[in-house]
């Protein structure tokens, strides 16, 4: 509601009129109210967001573990069989040129092994916490990481 301002007479001037004007903590604590409005009106759904991408991010991070294990698994026996296999003459070409590509594809995920790690534990931290400084930065990251991934898809 605006407040009226009114002006004292003094000597020889005279009365000022009522100037009336909206102060800026009316307007402020306007917008704070609409701003908690809007929030218990999608509480809800805020939350529902955050545990799902708590569950999604555990998701990947059990997933990432598996992946690396496999790989690793992989990538030792690989280290092992090509070496022999490339002095066979029996072996066709495209054959040794998968398996080749297969080893790449191990050595990338355990070479991303760290990296991923941190993000998705820092990712799971923050959303757990409700840390926001946690999970900021990090939607770069998973792009990355998204973006390895997708690259070692078969065509």
């Amino acid at each position: 509601m605006p407040a009226p301002i009114r002006a004292t007479a003094k000597a020889g001037a005279m009365p000022a009129k009522s100037v009336s004007f909206v102060k800026f903590s009316d307007k402020l604590t306007d917008s704070i109210t609409d701003i908690t409005k809007i929030i218990d009106q999608n509480k809800e759904m805020i939350d529902s967001i955050q545990e799902i991408a708590i569950e999604l991010t555990s998701s990947i991070g059990s997933l990432h573990t598996l992946t690396v294990k496999y790989a690793r698994t992989a990538n030792q026996i690989l280290d092992v069989l090509l070496p022999i296999l490339k002095n066979l003459p029996i072996i066709p070409k495209n054959a040794m040129a998968l398996l080749v590509n297969l080893e790449s594809i191990t050595q990338k995920i355990i070479d991303n092994e760290v990296s991923t790690s941190k993000t998705i534990t820092d990712v799971r931290s923050g959303l757990n916490t409700g840390d926001v400084n946690k999970i900021k930065g990090h939607a770069d990251q998973l792009k990355s990481v998204t973006k390895t991934l997708t690259d070692m898809i078969p065509k």
